[in-house]
């Protein structure tokens, strides 16, 4: 039986996304994991290894197992995500013109995330966003998951 996974929990771990760690997701099993690039050095430096915390130790068998497995698969990262294409393309889907205007403005430049997300509050648009990103961030892992043969399920939105 092949495995079905849940949705929320693969987008939940991609939107954790940062320089510091990668996101796996094991395609026969569902299991998500997400090592350090710390742990990965670690678990390929048996001498580096010995000198962890016992706590990092622990999680070098599986960190190994991540990284020596062809069942894990890495997660799509930040720059497959591309949030600033996401935001561009939420500017130019608001239905006041002005606002998308300002919301376009915002990301140019220094500073663009901060820019964009200050506009967002002052607009009163911060809720519509995260819901839109919500969605682009789904859509990405559906696509990830459908091209890797990996089964999921979405779960009902609380209210």
């Amino acid at each position: 039986m092949a495995v079905i996974v849940s949705l929320h929990d693969v987008v939940t771990e991609m939107d954790l996304f940062s320089d510091e760690h990668t996101a796996y997701i094991n395609r026969r099993t569902g299991e998500l994991m997400t090592v350090t690039h710390e742990e990965l050095a670690l678990a390929e430096d048996p001498e580096a290894a010995e000198d962890a915390p016992q706590w990092q130790q622990e999680l070098l068998p599986k960190v190994r197992e991540v990284r020596e497995s062809e069942d894990f698969l890495p997660l799509p990262s930040k720059f497959e995500i591309h949030e600033w294409a996401i935001m561009e393309r939420f500017a130019r889907s608001v239905s006041d013109p002005t606002a998308g205007d300002e919301l376009l403005d915002a990301l140019h430049g220094r500073r663009a995330f901060r820019r964009f997300k200050d506009t967002l509050q002052r607009l009163e648009l911060t809720e519509e966003w995260y819901r839109y990103r919500e969605a682009a961030l789904e859509e990405i892992a559906v696509e990830f998951l459908e091209a890797n043969g990996i089964g999921y399920r979405r779960e009902s939105k609380q209210q």
